[in-house]
């Protein structure tokens, strides 16, 4: 065969098999094709499954509470949501409201003092984790339903009730600054309505430990050991304008551009030498006259006296099987008690009346037990009896030259039954009697109702 043939018979084999090749080589990219196309769908369906996983649990956390919320730092349970995240914004709150019936007590009419429902506090928790170290956690409250005034009273109010920056270092060391709740008795700092008993928290903390109080300021917080945590911070003192007859509550500043002129200090210690106690104290002292001048009636004007002001309260809990027990007593010395009465009582001070003391001093027990698991032994519900005893005294000690207006040593009687259907969720009846060394006060029948989330 010549060489022409040779190359005439190669051509034509070639020619005969390029259709086969070129078939095969249409399956084997067809075949890739609907292998990549099948990767594609399963990837899509893996990042669908995420997504949803993800969606479904940020709503969980954004709209469905916890069954039990956990304190961090001395904060509420829901005040320390915040606390429990690795990054992000937490949002949480509290509310109650009320009604209450006033007895006729000792010949005083009920018709004198008029029945009343109140929606008190409505109140959001908003907190933002930047990062391990870095926390922002501020509360909002929003009392008496609305801030108009209505024919019944006055406009409620919306206050920031604590709005503070923590930089975390170890755990024995942390800082904290901003507008700070200061860490004094048990309600200041944890006066969600779920998390203490009555449906009034206890005149105790609310007439000589003026809660809620809150201070600018700055400080240190931690926990050394396992038994042991401590807050101390430096604040604006309190101004001693408002201090009159009925105590100090009305020296607190509560952030409102406060006068900074005296500075304060603000410790406290905790030990917990068994899961089950708790024992404290507390101490704030600083001066109160901020350097103010007031105008005299009489004409011209005086500087305050410098009015340095200690209080002092220990306090102690109790909680296992069930049972609770807790107590505290306080006690509140005024320096130039004498000196602050005849300025303000010669000034045109509006509302100022009766003398400063020198001395306050009062306190409170209070026991409750859980029945609820005596009936129905696997229960997660709560129903618990309650009794309070409280004393106190905002005219104990008098300076030189005044007398003791009696009406302000006031024994309070409080029992009661709580009901927790959930951890979160509080209904609350109780009898309070309130009775005054002179004077009459009248008796109150209170329904109540809160939550925290």
């Amino acid at each position: 065969m010549g060489e022409m043939a040779r190359r005439r018979a190669w051509l034509i084999a070639w020619l005969c098999l390029l259709p086969a090749g070129l078939a095969a080589g249409e399956e084997t990219q067809g075949a890739d094709e609907v292998l990549s196309q099948a990767d594609r769908i399963a990837e899509l369906e893996r990042t669908v499954q995420v997504l949803s996983e993800e969606l479904a649990r940020t709503r969980v956390e954004v709209a469905v509470p916890e069954d039990t919320l956990t304190s961090a730092w001395g904060f509420g349970p829901a005040a320390s949501k915040v606390y429990g995240r690795d990054r992000g914004l937490s949002i949480g709150g509290y509310g109650e409201g009320f009604y209450t019936n006033y007895v006729a007590d000792r010949g005083h009419g009920a018709g004198e003092t008029l029945d009343r429902a109140d929606m008190l506090r409505a109140v959001l928790y908003t907190g933002y984790r930047f990062n391990e170290s870095i926390v922002f956690n501020a509360e909002i409250e929003f009392e008496h339903a609305t801030t108009e005034a209505t024919k019944s009273s006055g406009g409620g109010s919306v206050s920031v009730e604590f709005a503070a920056l923590d930089f975390f270092w170890r755990p024995e060391l942390n800082f904290r600054t901003g507008l700070v709740l200061l860490p004094v008795g048990f309600l200041n700092l944890m006066h969600e309505p779920p998390f203490y008993y009555g449906v009034n928290r206890p005149d105790v903390e609310r007439v000589l430990i003026p809660s809620t109080w809150r201070e600018n300021g700055a400080g240190i917080f931690g926990r050394l050991g396992e038994t042991v945590q401590y807050t101390a911070y430096a604040v604006n003192g309190m101004n001693a304008r408002g201090f009159s007859s009925s105590g100090i509550r009305g020296g607190r500043q509560n952030g409102n551009r406060a006068l900074a002129e005296d500075l304060a200090f603000v410790g406290r210690v905790d030990w917990t030498p068994m899961p089950e106690l708790l024992l404290g104290a507390s101490v704030y002292a600083g001066e109160s006259g901020q350097n103010q001048r007031v105008s005299l009636t009489a004409g011209g004007t005086t500087e305050l006296p410098s009015a340095p002001t200690v209080l002092w309260e220990a306090h102690g809990q109790y909680e296992s099987h069930g049972l609770h027990l807790r107590g505290l007593f306080t006690m509140t010395h005024i320096g130039d008690a004498g000196s602050l009465t005849q300025d303000l009582l010669a000034s045109s001070e509006p509302g100022f009346s009766g003398a400063v003391a020198e001395g306050l001093l009062g306190g409170y027990g209070e026991v409750a037990y859980d029945v609820l698991p005596l009936l129905f032994p696997d229960t997660e519900r709560f129903l618990a009896p309650f009794y309070r005893f409280e004393w106190y005294d905002t005219q104990w000690n008098m300076p030189s030259g005044f007398s003791a207006n009696r009406s302000r040593e006031i024994m309070v009687n409080t029992v009661g039954i709580q009901f927790e259907p959930i951890p979160n969720v509080v209904l609350k009846l109780d009898y309070r009697n309130r009775s005054a060394k002179e004077g009459q006060i009248p008796d109150e029948v209170n329904l109540g109702f809160g939550y925290a989330f």
